[in-house]
């Protein structure tokens, strides 16, 4: 009985330290001011898994149809660069200033079902969007097999993939 009572005793001590700590303000929240290494481990491991939880029964399309590519590169171009860059590009003053820093998606490609929920959902406190509410489910797939491609595409490459056809209906909302 005295083992209960001692851990019901710690539990309740450090739910009352949690809540002192939570509401002191002592956390900086400045995005110029990183995370403890075990914050950010937190964080990471916890957007990690949920988004490999909510993506894993996405259903990928052919991404390797060309109009996919023609269609996602000008939204990527739009609503992406700057935060995620593109080839041959440098960081620009709001990739800089975001914490946690946006992924170079010009390095490597991601698992396309990560990448669409991501783009779908947006990811909490990271500066990610959600684009589902502006977005059907075929122009975000279009942004995905874009984003497949984006590593291997040279500066000349992007920029012709990315140019808007103004004759094309619009897609801005």
């Amino acid at each position: 009985m005295a083992t209960i009572k001692t851990l019901l005793l710690a539990t309740i001590a450090l739910c009352i330290g949690l809540a002192a700590f939570i509401y002191s303000g002592a956390y900086p929240v400045g995005a110029d001011v990183p995370h403890t290494a075990f914050t950010n481990w937190v964080l990471e491991t916890l957007r990690d898994r949920s988004i490999e939880r909510a993506s894993k029964d996405i259903q990928v399309p052919d991404l390797d149809d060309p109009e996919l590519l023609i269609e996602g590169g000008p939204d990527y171009n739009e609503m992406c660069v700057g935060c995620h860059l593109k080839p041959g590009g440098k960081e620009s003053e709001l990739s800089q200033g975001l914490y946690p820093a946006p992924p170079d998606l010009t390095k490597r490609a991601s698992d396309p079902r990560r990448q669409f929920w991501a783009i779908k959902h947006g990811i909490k406190a990271s500066g990610m969007p959600a684009w589902g509410p502006t977005h059907d489910d075929q122009r975000i797939w279009a942004m995905v097999a874009f984003l497949q491609k984006l590593p291997e595409l040279t500066p000349q490459q992007y920029q012709i993939l990315t140019a808007r056809d103004e004759e094309a209906p619009d897609h801005h909302h």
